[in-house]
């Protein structure tokens, strides 16, 4: 009966020492890189020696004949030797901690230095009723908005401004990387909060005015309207000279269907509009005009899906210039398990020469 116990409490602790090795090597493999991974094969070492140990136990378990054994079979049994072969499983786990040190476990530090020729953007969106017409869904100036932030989230190392305009052009965000609080304020501009009218000439020399004391080396205007000039004090092609001087390429956009369209035609008094179907007239030659100017391009959008072609276009046309220098520094971390190994060997030495010393 006792040896039956003894033997579960050996097999006991060898299942424990093998999971231990099993998860000490995982881990080590998990968080850090082995400089020599093929020494994790002396682990193998541990099952061998597993089975050694068992069999030498049964060839050194001494004998003795007595006269009975009732005195000694439901005996008291010490709790030391229970234990007896603690050290050899201390001994056994401080070897695989000390093979898993020999494989050269490694922490990795790594490192990017990243230098971008950034470029400036401004978008000047026409926000005049027009823009509410139903020829995209919901409607053109919703569906620009939804395609100019989608382009903002793809540049996200840009500095990005937005001006809007009507029959006069205010700067609704200055240049700025923090594209959330950009985003929400396109959200925030409305329709008619100023004089009614499409002043295309102001929108862009507003946006060339916030561009002007840029020190970027790109300097880009993306002018998006769907109607004509006929407001303002200022001429779209005396801004797009004054952009061309100043190194600046606009690229404009015409948003609207070929033919006609739901748009707004009156106002009720109670703020909701009127709607009837009328002829989309842009004025694409002057569009083409500044375009052409300033060294960029003019696009016509008929719907959404062109319109984020449009702008996923001028995504790849100006794509920033990035430089990334990698680094990387190694620290080698075997003196953890190592330590561990040779601090088990030592504790098994200690218990097997004093408290758990057996003598066959």
């Amino acid at each position: 009966m006792r040896r039956s116990r003894d033997l579960i409490v050996l097999i006991t602790l060898l299942v424990l020492v093998h999971v231990a090795a099993l998860a000490a090597a995982w881990w080590l493999k998990e968080h850090y890189e082995l400089a020599s991974p093929g020494l994790l094969w002396g682990l193998v070492l541990i099952p061998l020696l597993s089975v050694w140990y068992v069999i030498r136990r049964n060839h050194r378990r001494p004998h003795a004949t007595l006269s009975t054994l009732s005195a000694l079979r439901n005996g008291p049994t010490d709790l030391l030797a229970r234990v007896r072969h603690l050290p050899f499983a201390l001994a056994l786990l401080g070897l695989a901690l000390m093979l898993l040190s020999m494989a050269r476990p490694q922490s990795k530090d790594s490192w990017r230095d990243v230098t971008h020729d950034g470029i400036d953007i401004v978008i000047a969106m026409d926000y005049s009723a027009s823009m509410l017409a139903k020829d995209f869904k919901p409607d053109r100036l919703n569906a620009a908005r939804d395609v100019a932030i989608s382009f903002i989230d793809a540049r996200p190392n840009d500095r990005i401004g937005l001006v809007v305009y009507e029959g006069e052009a205010f700067t609704q965000c200055p240049l700025t990387t923090d594209h959330e609080v950009l985003k929400n304020l396109f959200m925030e501009a409305r329709t008619g909060l100023i004089t009614g009218g499409t002043a295309i000439g102001m929108g862009l020399a507003t946006a060339i005015n916030r561009l002007r004391e840029s020190t970027s080396k790109s300097k880009v205007v993306i002018l998006l309207t769907d109607g004509m000039s006929n407001a303002g004090t200022i001429q779209p092609l005396d801004a797009a000279q004054i952009a061309e001087e100043l190194g600046m390429r606009v690229y404009t956009i015409g948003v609207g269907t070929r033919g006609r369209a739901l748009s707004p035609v009156a106002i009720y008094p109670n703020g909701q509009y009127r709607y009837d179907y009328v002829e989309v007239d842009i004025d694409e030659a002057m569009l083409q005009k500044i375009a052409e100017m300033t060294g960029a391009r003019y696009f016509r959008a008929t719907d959404e899906k062109k319109l984020r072609a449009i702008y996923q276009e001028i995504d790849r046309l100006e794509k920033t210039r990035m430089k990334v220098t990698e680094h990387s520094s190694r620290t080698e971390e075997y003196f953890r398990p190592l330590l561990a190994g040779c601090s088990l060997l030592f504790l098994s030495l200690f218990l097997g020469n004093t408290l758990l010393r057996t003598t066959p």
